[in-house]
């Protein structure tokens, strides 16, 4: 009986599948897609558009009182290539697809799906929003305190996730041990790490790869202070100090509460900014997320910080922390695109899957008669609304 020699399409599609399954945290979020770069291949630099809700207010009373709607959009660039490059022989390629796959395709794509999630992982420095945890160990308060913080923001309930860092997959696990535990969910486990369901979660999964979060030298109390009234926006003027704040920070200022994000009613709630770059110490400008809005659709505080109020932090000075993830699928995006499909090679093929593109091209070399193939995705990531997401830093 002759062999049967697996083909291009065959193996990119196993490939697509293994790589599919591995991503726990692509796989949950908002995955984008387009085609169109098919007909004619995607360059590096392509970059989508993502237009974002318009936020409105509201009027009291008879009068009307237009309002324009300004909308707004995030770039998410699809500029990241990174591949696994492999080489197997005719007779590999004769074995049948299972054994070829276990042998050949899953170690080496395995690799890319860690390197691909660990990129959009960084997304999580992105977020403001924090359950401090820190100096005990997670258990379902905690988790429940971080479904608070995202049904505060009005995050729909469904495609919600929680994506624990495997100290705090060990901590919550051992506090919910007593627990029922439905077997339908054991049985229809189908990503890498999917521990279940509880919480108000739709699923709850470990990962190894969540970013450590490094802090500055800046205590809880920083020793900063405003300096200047009536400040709005993405910065915020600071006194002169000395120590230092990270991106990834997140810090309050004294009398700024968060406002209900359709009332704009005050929450009675200190509202939480991230740092987003690196800040040196002593006087100057700390970049901050999100944009401090006091009025219109886009209001967000109860008032903008007063000179002289006070800058805290939540976490230690020069601490590290490894954060868990509570999000809805629309805070982060990630983007593929289809990559060129080059001629005169061996052969080729390209697949898309659950808005995930992947290329594998194959050359055979003459001089020893293997197939040198690689593995290709080109792909972008973007923090779409940070608001509806939260971390939990805990021990």
């Amino acid at each position: 009986m002759a062999n049967t020699i697996l083909t291009p399409q065959q193996i990119t599609r196993e490939a697509l599948r293994i790589l599919h399954q591995k991503l726990n945290f692509v796989g949950s979020i908002n995955r984008q897609y387009d085609d169109s770069f098919a007909k004619s291949g995607a360059k590096i630099g392509d970059s989508l558009k993502i237009r974002l809700p318009n936020e409105y207010t509201v009027r009291t009373g008879a009068t009307m009182v237009p309002q324009d709607t300004t909308e707004t959009s995030v770039t998410l660039q699809v500029a990241t290539q990174k591949g696994v490059d492999l080489s197997f022989t005719a007779i590999d390629l004769t074995m049948n697809l299972d054994d070829f796959s276990s042998r050949i395709i899953e170690p080496a794509v395995s690799v890319l799906a860690a390197n691909i999630e660990a990129d959009a992982l960084s997304m999580a420095l992105d977020v403001a929003q924090t359950v401090n945890n820190i100096g005990s160990t997670l258990n379902l308060r905690q988790a429940l305190l971080a479904r608070k913080l995202l049904t505060d923001a009005l995050v729909p309930t469904s495609d919600r996730t929680l994506l624990l860092n495997t100290q705090d997959n060990v901590d919550m696990v051992d506090n919910l041990k007593g627990l029922f535990q439905d077997s339908a969910t054991i049985s229809k486990q189908y990503r890498d790490g999917l521990v279940g369901r509880t919480a108000g979660f739709g699923d709850i999964y470990e990962n190894t790869l969540l970013s450590s979060q490094a802090t500055g030298t800046a205590a809880a109390t920083t020793g900063y202070t405003v300096n200047g009234a009536g400040q709005t926006g993405s910065s915020i003027i600071v006194q002169t100090g000395t120590a230092t704040f990270k991106k990834g920070d997140v810090i309050t200022f004294a009398g700024v509460n968060r406002v209900h994000p359709e009332t704009k009613l005050d929450t009675g709630n200190l509202m939480q900014f991230v740092v987003t770059a690196d800040y040196a110490g002593g006087a100057g400008t700390v970049q901050i997320s999100p944009a401090i809005a006091t009025t219109g659709g886009r209001q967000n505080v109860t008032a903008a910080p007063a000179n002289a109020a006070a800058v805290s932090k939540i976490g230690g000075a020069s601490a590290i922390y490894r954060p868990s993830l509570a999000y809805h699928k629309d805070a982060f995006a990630f983007a593929t695109a289809d990559l060129v499909m080059p001629d005169g090679v061996d052969w080729k093929a390209r697949e898309a899957f659950d808005g995930i593109s992947m290329r594998m091209i194959r050359q055979y070399n003459i001089n020893n008669d293997t197939f040198p193939a690689r593995i290709d995705v080109l792909y972008g990531y973007k923090t779409l609304r940070a608001q509806l997401a939260a971390r939990i830093l805990s021990n």
